[in-house]
């Protein structure tokens, strides 16, 4: 998929600390295609685009010191809708998520857990059930 298919609709902007790193993560976790990378010169990240499942994420360090500090991400969780949940999610536990609801059919048929990767942000592994 080339760059501009990537941006479109609505596309998280993450702010953590230690952007680079995330990257890096993400890559190992979620399958994620680097995109862009533009650090500053204390070594900090103004800008990240991944692609992860065929859509964007893009993130950065926070800058306090620019009115953007960092802040908890808990009132969203990324979710991932895949073929194939159960690859995803031990794919993402090996690289060092922790498990906040274990993957499993739940009651409206969908096989779905809830992940938090080492930066705090949560993440939902989601497969469909099939359509009878």
């Amino acid at each position: 998929m080339s760059l501009p298919n990537l941006i479109h609709g609505v596309i998280p902007y993450l702010t953590v600390i230690g952007a680079a790193k995330a990257i890096d993560f993400y890559k190992a976790a979620f399958a994620a295609i680097e995109h862009d990378r533009r650090p500053t010169e204390d070594g900090r990240l103004m800008h990240g685009h991944l692609e992860i499942n065929n859509g964007s994420l893009m993130l950065s360090d926070a800058f306090p010191e620019h009115g953007y500090p960092h802040q908890p991400s808990i009132s969203f969780t990324m979710t991932l809708m895949v073929e194939d949940a159960q690859l995803w999610w031990d794919r993402a536990v090996a690289a060092g998520c922790e498990i906040r609801m274990p993957l499993d059919v739940q009651f409206w048929g969908d096989t779905y857990g809830q992940l938090t990767d080492p930066f705090g942000v949560g993440w939902a592994i989601n497969q469909p059930a099939a359509k009878a």
